[in-house]
């Protein structure tokens, strides 16, 4: 627990350790929402975790009314029922990708296509679409322009408000279509389904690029993958530790005085939790600067949250993610990076990180 200085020039509680971010998560009186939301401390100029979200009087009740209402469609028994068309997803990709001459942009061929086919079949959106809410998904990680990043997230909730007009005339097999019948308002249907689409699919991109560079990093891993498949599940685990998109920490405000690590956090203070950090915490993870797929830790990583606040789209994610790492270095054992490391250009005005490009070659 460190007491630091915000991008935005207020103080937080900066929360690195395991242990620590487990309660931070876990505690119901820290929430997204603050007492005092027009005094409350910024985090950032970003508009999605920059500051305080929601009322701090209905918080934990609406949190739990959405979560009963979207945990069927994200169950993992309805996501371990995709598994078997993601892999067509992914081995039709991978076909596509190896008809072109290298080096190709693994980013474009592969990363991104893959999150984005799985979340428009999931949810309903005309794949068609997607360069239009792909550009607006940019912009609303964009950490230098807030007011391109407030319009973006606009535009991109009238969209989803569109498409779930569409859904309650014409419903169909698809989350949306669930959505458009709960008895919400207008409004926060929308801005819960413009959430889902953008974070359905940004962070997994991310991940699958990070994966794969970590791969490349350490061949010893990467052949180990390859010989024993078995591997897959602990490798996805493990690179959901190493591999946290961005590094900006997830915001909190006590809504009464709290204790975490035997520190008083007062009613206001912000609590940043920075997932990155906990998860190489070394009481938890030996050595945790080393990629090691065999350390067999489970589900004990921090990337998806925890208790109350464990992400929805984590089953979806790892269904994709091991079909990815199940597959891919199978396909291209020879797989190796078109540049230099160095050169890679990472997405720094972005709030979710990531490279611009990844040129691979094989």
């Amino acid at each position: 627990m460190t007491r630091v200085r915000t991008q935005a020039g207020d103080f937080a509680w900066l929360v690195s350790g395991y242990e620590e971010a487990r309660q931070a998560f876990a505690d119901p009186r820290l929430g997204r929402s603050a007492p005092d939301p027009d005094r409350a401390p910024r985090i950032s100029d970003s508009v999605l975790i920059g500051g305080p979200r929601g009322d701090v009087e209905t918080e934990k009740a609406e949190h739990e009314r959405m979560r009963r209402m979207l945990v069927p469609a994200f169950s993992a028994r309805r996501m371990s029922a995709l598994g078997p068309h993601v892999q067509e997803l992914v081995d039709g990709l991978l076909d596509r990708m190896a008809e072109q001459p290298p080096p190709v942009d693994l980013r474009e061929a592969f990363s991104l296509p893959l999150p984005v086919l799985v979340i428009c079949e999931l949810l309903g959106v005309p794949y068609d679409d997607r360069a239009y809410f792909r550009k607006l998904a940019d912009a609303m990680t964009d950490l230098a322009d807030r007011e391109r990043a407030g319009a973006a997230k606009a535009e991109l909730t009238g969209y989803t408000r569109e498409i779930l007009a569409g859904k309650r005339a014409n419903p169909a097999d698809d989350v949306f279509s669930d959505m458009a019948t709960m008895d919400a308002s207008d409004d926060e249907i929308a801005s819960l389904a413009a959430g889902l689409l953008f974070a359905g699919h940004e962070t997994t991109v991310n991940r699958i690029d990070y994966g794969v560079l970590l791969m490349l990093s350490n061949p010893s891993q990467r052949d180990a993958l390859i010989a024993d498949p078995s591997l897959t599940d602990a490798a996805v685990e493990e690179i959901l530790r190493m591999a946290a998109p961005g590094n900006h920490g997830l915001p909190r405000y006590a809504h009464e005085d709290v204790i975490i690590g035997g520190v008083t956090i007062r009613r206001g203070e912000a609590v940043i939790i920075v997932t990155m950090s906990a998860n190489r915490d070394e009481r938890i993870f030996p050595e945790p600067d080393r990629f090691d797929i065999g350390r067999r830790i489970g589900e004990q990583q921090l990337s998806f949250g925890y208790a109350a606040r464990y992400c929805i789209g984590a089953s979806l994610a790892r269904v994709e993610l091991r079909s990815v790492f199940t597959t891919l270095f199978r396909r291209f054992p020879t797989l190796a990076l078109a540049v230099p490391v160095e050169e890679l250009v990472e997405r720094e005005a972005s709030l979710t990180g990531g490279f611009t490009r990844i040129p691979v070659t094989w």
